[in-house]
């Protein structure tokens, strides 16, 4: 269990003036009402889905892919290994020969984060023609997250052939603060806790399993059938769903 030590936003502050790539919704914030004349402050903003600081979701490429309100947050949650290739050029390929110092830390479940300072470009035209993932790479990341999903898959299909509780009604309820370790953490006394309650009841418990399985059913449309990890994953998931 990992104490988070600090957050670091990495979002940019959203303005009229945020950087679009061409063609996209101008941006805009406008004050819709005031404290003086309405009785409250209110903002109307105007963007796309891809405005500033965004997460791309599967369906931005894919018409079967989830959007972004069907990707449970526990999806973007974890710990993160940082590459740093800030020594890129403009449209420049991030290649194999960059992640090769990290591979022992890319392990299944990491989330990566490229580090390639480009945003102090930020305001130029250059910003647009930022370095990107190659596709070498890029296969790369997906089999180490296949190998995880395919575990874990595994793991589900076990647990449902056994009794169980009905699941939380939503992904946000196993948030709820009687089931959190204590905010001054001491292991000691979080493990007594952990043995003399039932910190974990049923329906908690089979939650973990029921929203795992949510977000792996939305990779579905997405998995390649002509990679055999892939069709593993599939099938592991095509069985579990009927």
């Amino acid at each position: 269990m990992h104490k988070i030590k600090k957050i670091v936003d990495l979002s940019w502050e959203f303005t009229a003036d945020t950087p679009i790539y061409p063609g996209d919704p101008e941006p805009s914030v406008t004050v819709a009402t005031t404290l003086e004349n309405e009785g409250y402050n209110l903002s109307t903003l105007v963007m796309g889905t891809q405005t500033g600081s965004h997460v791309d979701a599967p369906y931005h490429f894919s018409n079967e892919g989830a959007t972004i309100d069907q990707m449970e947050l526990d999806f973007f949650l974890g710990d993160a290994i940082v590459v740093r290739v800030t020594d890129k050029k403009a449209e420049e390929a991030i290649t194999m020969e960059d992640i090769e110092p990290y591979k022992e830390q890319i392990t299944p479940g990491k989330i990566v984060l490229f580090n390639t300072n480009w945003y102090k470009k930020r305001g130029t035209e250059e910003f647009f023609h930022h370095p990107y993932v190659n596709g070498e790479v890029a296969h790369y990341l997906v089999e180490q997250l296949v190998d995880l999903f395919t575990v874990i898959a595994e793991c589900i299909r076990d647990g449902l052939m056994l009794e169980h509780a009905d699941p939380l009604p939503k992904f946000e309820d196993m948030l709820n603060e009687e089931y959190l370790w204590s905010e001054e953490y001491d292991e000691d006394e979080d493990i007594l806790r952990y043995e003399e309650e039932e910190v974990f009841p049923d329906d908690l418990f089979f939650s973990f399993y029921y929203y795992s399985l949510q977000v792996l059913l939305l990779c579905k449309p997405l998995l390649d059938k002509n990679n055999k990890y892939e069709v593993t994953l599939l099938e592991l998931l095509t069985e579990i769903e009927n």
